[in-house]
């Protein structure tokens, strides 16, 4: 049994209501990406070779109405406690704390993932129970407003990582009154979840101390003077149809204080908390959900890079597509045609590097998984995360394998008990070490393979 606890206002109690953020979808991931997946995953042909162009917003775009939960008064927490871990706060010790930072392009998302699977797979270990925290924080316009101007007059960039920060401030000062142990809190989270918990790891580049947990597993004023009804919909209408392919028109920027450089090159220069211990993990093709179909040729592959890196030099993009990815399709690089190729620049370049960031910029002593159940598409493992028991499921990208979501829950589980991840009749999860070692989940085996990158590094 567990107990579903709310933080309302200044106080707690037991609630069934739910709270998110203001936020909208880009049209890409909407109407748009669905039938191009289910080709994608079946096999099936998927017809469309005219590059997406965001239409674009006025004032007589029309966009969906907001959710009746989403509210600007959305920054709360949920707490889920055992109900033996509750009984016995404040008899001298505590258990470990789970808190989830959810992912969504820094546009979309909510604290309300069901927890169960999560609960019951640490309950049913013979080292106690922990505690599990979601958090909400700001989205899109409201989380993530940046540039010159905006500072100019006053306003404050990546809001969205400082509501973070002191959700996981909150945890730190409060978390014992629920029975947990404020020394072992372990952060985790998908997507921009993620790069959330990069940016706090990195924070101020390390120069205000410890970060506020011990493991990871990883307004312009004028603006401010509209109703708050037309800020909502000015956010999803520019979201909404101004977000190229694979992109979110918002998220953190560099802004000399919070996030004074970007991730990797604070994790490259040491300037991080180094005494967070890491479990990274990515999924095996990442890119294929932020590349549109429409990329079949030279041209439309450097456009769509131009997008998703808009400042980068020519010799950059040459770089790329000449010499580390270039167009030869006679099976020996791993890409079969321009599709495959796109999608594992994109993978690489995004989702790949930021894991090797961590394990390298940990001195190596940390642990590595790659989530390769097909179609291992981004985004698939939280079904994984979160399953909550039953028959397998038939959707594409549900938990289709059971024996993968147990141990997946299992490892997250016993690495915020112990610091080390396990799971039962499952190998030993090794350090990803000098070796570069990185357990592979797989449908036919959980395997321990290197990891070509990290070794090249060497």
């Amino acid at each position: 049994m567990y107990t579903v606890l709310a933080l309302v206002q200044r106080s707690c109690s037991s609630t069934d209501q739910i709270r998110s953020c203001p936020q909208a979808t880009p049209e890409w991931q909407g109407s748009l990406i669905l039938p191009f997946l289910g080709s994608l995953i079946t096999g099936q042909p998927f017809n469309s070779s005219e590059p997406y162009t965001p239409p674009g917003a006025n004032s007589s775009t029309t966009v969906p109405a907001p959710g009746p939960d989403e509210s600007e008064d959305c920054l709360f927490l949920d707490i889920a406690v055992p109900e033996s871990v509750l009984t016995n706060a404040g008899q001298g010790f505590g258990a470990p704390v789970l808190v989830w930072i959810y992912g969504g392009g820094y546009t979309i998302g909510s604290k309300t993932n069901n927890p169960a699977g999560l609960l019951a797979a640490s309950g049913n270990s013979s080292n106690g129970e922990v505690i599990y925290v979601s958090l909400n924080y700001r989205l899109g316009a409201f989380g993530f407003q940046a540039g010159p101007s905006f500072n100019a007059e006053g306003g404050v960039s990546n809001v969205g990582l400082y509501d973070q920060r002191f959700a996981l401030e909150w945890v730190q000062k409060y978390i014992h009154l629920f029975g947990g142990d404020k020394n072992r809190v372990t952060v985790f989270g998908e997507s921009a979840g993620g790069g959330s918990i990069m940016h706090q790891i990195t924070a101020y580049g390390g120069t205000k101390g410890k970060v506020p947990f011990q493991q990871a597993i990883p307004q312009s004023p004028e603006l401010r003077t509209m109703p708050s009804e037309d800020l909502i919909r000015a956010n999803a209408q520019q979201v909404t149809y101004e977000s190229s392919w694979g992109q979110y028109t918002y998220g953190p920027v560099v802004d000399g204080s919070f996030v004074p450089l970007q991730p990797g090159q604070l994790l490259a220069q040491g300037k991080f908390d180094q005494d967070v211990s890491v479990m990274a993990g990515h999924n095996a093709d990442e890119g294929a959900f932020f590349t549109p179909p429409y990329v079949r040729s030279d041209e439309t592959l450097e456009s769509h890079l131009k997008t998703i890196f808009p400042a980068a030099p020519q010799q950059t993009f040459d770089y790329i597509t000449k010499t580390l990815y270039p167009p030869v399709f006679d099976g020996s690089l791993p890409y079969r045609d321009q599709y495959s190729r796109a999608a594992l620049i994109v993978s690489e370049a995004i989702f790949t590097c930021n894991t090797n960031y961590l394990m390298t910029a940990s001195g190596n002593m940390s642990y590595s998984y790659l989530f390769a159940v097909p179609p291992a598409l981004h985004g698939q493992d939280v079904s994984y995360t979160y399953y909550t028991g039953g028959a397998p499921s038939d959707i594409a990208l549900g938990a289709s394998n059971l024996t993968i979501a147990n141990a997946l829950q299992q490892f997250i589980t016993s690495f915020a008990k112990e610091g080390r991840p396990s799971a039962d009749g499952i190998r030993p999860f090794n350090m990803y070490g000098q070796d570069a070692s990185v357990l592979r989940l797989n449908v036919t085996d959980i395997d321990e393979i290197r990891d070509k990158q990290g070794k090249l590094k060497r």
